[in-house]
C-alpha cells in the first residue's frame, strides 16, 4: 500500500483483532472472499435504481450480482421479496417507517432500556422526531419475559400502524405468534428487527418470524450473518409491501447503492447456505450457554436470567461493584473487548451504566467451543475482581494472547 499512514493503521487494527478476544455481540469476522468482493471494482459503479430499471448504462454485471444477492437471501429466510440496497440497519428501519407511516403515526416497539435499539424510538433519533413511538417492556428483568398483556393493552389504546419486535441487548426469545395476533387485532403491520440474530435464524438455530406470520424482517448483514457491514429488508409474501419498501429506499432515503457491498452480501449469503454455517450457528448458542453457566456459578446477575441466543447482559455494578464503563476499560487492557450497556431500570447514566454486554459470534468463528468460552468467562470475571491489580491483569493478558494465538482468525469458512 502506497499510503503508509493508512497502512500502518490497518496493520495496527489487524494486530489488535488477532491478539485479542472479540466479545462484542454485534461484531464478527468476515471471510477473505467477502473482503475481496467488498474491495472489488464494483465500488467504481453507480447503479441508481433496481435491476432492469437503472438510471445509468453499463449495468450488465451489477444487475446480475444484485439479483444473485436477492435470490440467495430470499432462499435463506424463506421469503418472496428482498431489498439488499440498504446501507445499514438504521436506514433499513427508517425505510420501513417511511414506507408505511405518515408523520405523527405510531409505532409500538421495545424500550431501549429493556433491550430495544436506538432506531426503535429513542428520543434523540430522527425517526422519533417524525413518528410517535410507544414502548413495551419486560414484565420481569430477572426472567426476560415480555409483558404481552401490557403490549396488547398499548396496541389497543394507541392503534399503532407498525408493531416492532426486535432488540440489541435482549437475551431471550420472543413469542412471535403473540405479536402477530395482537397486530392483526389492531390492523398493524408486523416488523421484526433481527439484526443481531439473523445468522442464527438463517441457519435454523433460532425460529424465523416469517414462520409465525410476520410481514417484514429488517437486519444488518454483519453480526451473526457474518457478512459486510450493510442492511437488508425482507418481505414474506406481500408484493405491495415490497414495492413500497423499494420506493422508500430509492429514491426515498438513499441514492446509488453500494454495489461492492452488495457483491459482498451475495458472497456472505452463499456462505450462510453451507452445512458449516449451520454448525457454526449451533455452536454460537452452545458457547453462550457455557458462558452463562460460569456467570451463574459466580453469582453474577444476568438480565433475563441467562441467554437463549448469542449474548449476555450482565449487571456487573450490582454484582461486583464495577461500573460498565470501568469494566469495558479494564477488560480492554487485558485484550478482551466488549461494551458497557444500560440494564433495565438502571440507576446509572448511559455513559457509565451498570451493565456490560458480550457474546459469542466472533470467538465461535475462531473455533472456540464450550470449554474455551467457559475459560474466557472465568478470565473476564477474574479481571473485574482484580481491576486494580496490575500484576494480575498482566498475567491475564498473557493468557488471553496465548488463547488468541491458539485460535487464529480463519481466512475462509467454506
Amino acid at each position: 500500500m502506497r499510503d503508509k499512514a493508512v497502512e500502518k493503521l490497518i496493520k495496527g487494527e489487524e494486530k489488535r483483532q488477532k491478539d485479542g478476544l472479540e466479545l462484542i455481540p454485534s461484531e464478527n469476522y468476515v471471510s477473505q472472499d467477502v473482503l475481496t468482493a467488498i474491495g472489488s471494482v464494483f465500488t467504481n459503479k453507480y447503479s441508481e435504481g433496481y435491476p432492469g430499471r437503472r438510471y445509468y448504462g453499463g449495468q450488465d454485471f451489477t444487475d446480475q450480482v444484485e439479483r444473485l444477492a436477492i435470490e440467495r437471501v430470499c432462499k435463506l429466510f424463506r421469503c418472496k421479496f428482498a431489498n439488499v440496497q440498504s446501507h445499514s440497519g438504521a436506514p433499513a428501519n427508517l425505510a420501513v417507517y417511511s414506507a408505511f407511516l405518515e408523520p405523527g403515526d405510531t409505532v409500538l416497539g421495545m424500550d431501549l432500556s429493556h433491550g430495544g435499539h436506538l432506531t426503535h424510538g429513542h428520543p434523540l433519533t430522527l425517526p422519533a422526531k417524525i413518528y410517535n413511538f410507544v414502548r413495551y417492556k419486560m414484565k420481569n428483568p430477572d426472567t426476560g419475559e415480555i409483558d404481552y398483556e401490557e403490549l396488547r393493552r398499548l396496541a389497543v389504546e394507541h392503534r399503532p400502524k407498525i408493531i416492532l419486535a426486535g432488540f440489541s441487548a435482549y437475551s431471550r426469545t420472543l413469542n412471535y405468534k403473540k405479536f402477530v395476533d395482537i397486530a392483526r387485532e389492531v390492523g398493524a403491520v408486523t416488523m421484526a428487527d433481527m439484526a443481531h440474530i439473523a445468522g442464527l435464524i438463517a441457519a435454523g438455530a433460532l425460529r424465523n418470524p416469517f414462520d409465525d406470520g410476520f410481514d417484514i424482517i429488517t437486519s444488518t448483514t454483519h453480526k451473526t450473518l457474518r457478512g459486510p457491514r450493510g442492511g437488508i429488508i425482507l418481505v414474506r409474501e406481500n408484493e405491495e409491501l415490497a414495492k413500497k419498501i423499494d420506493k422508500a429506499i430509492f429514491p426515498g432515503i438513499q441514492g446509488g447503492p453500494h454495489m461492492h457491498t452488495i457483491a459482498a452480501k451475495a458472497v456472505a449469503f452463499g456462505e450462510a447456505m453451507s452445512p458449516k454455517f449451520k454448525k457454526y450457528a449451533a455452536q454460537v448458542l452452545k458457547n453462550a450457554k457455557a458462558m452463562e453457566q460460569v456467570l451463574r456459578k459466580h453469582k453474577i446477575r444476568m438480565i433475563g436470567g441467562g441467554t437463549d441466543n448469542h449474548l449476555i447482559l450482565a449487571d456487573v455494578y450490582g454484582s461486583l461493584g464495577v461500573t460498565g464503563k470501568e469494566a469495558q476499560t479494564v477488560l480492554d487492557e487485558v485484550g478482551i473487548t466488549l461494551n458497557m450497556n444500560s440494564i433495565a431500570n438502571d440507576t446509572r447514566k448511559p455513559l457509565d451504566p451498570s451493565g456490560i454486554r458480550f457474546g459469542t459470534p466472533a470467538i465461535t468463528t475462531r473455533g472456540f467451543k464450550e470449554r474455551e468460552c467457559a475459560l474466557v468467562a472465568e478470565l473476564l470475571i477474574e479481571t473485574l475482581k482484580n481491576k486494580d491489580d496490575a500484576k494480575k491483569k498482566s498475567e491475564i493478558h498473557k493468557k488471553v494472547k496465548a488463547l488468541a494465538k491458539k485460535f487464529p482468525i480463519p481466512k475462509n469458512f467454506v
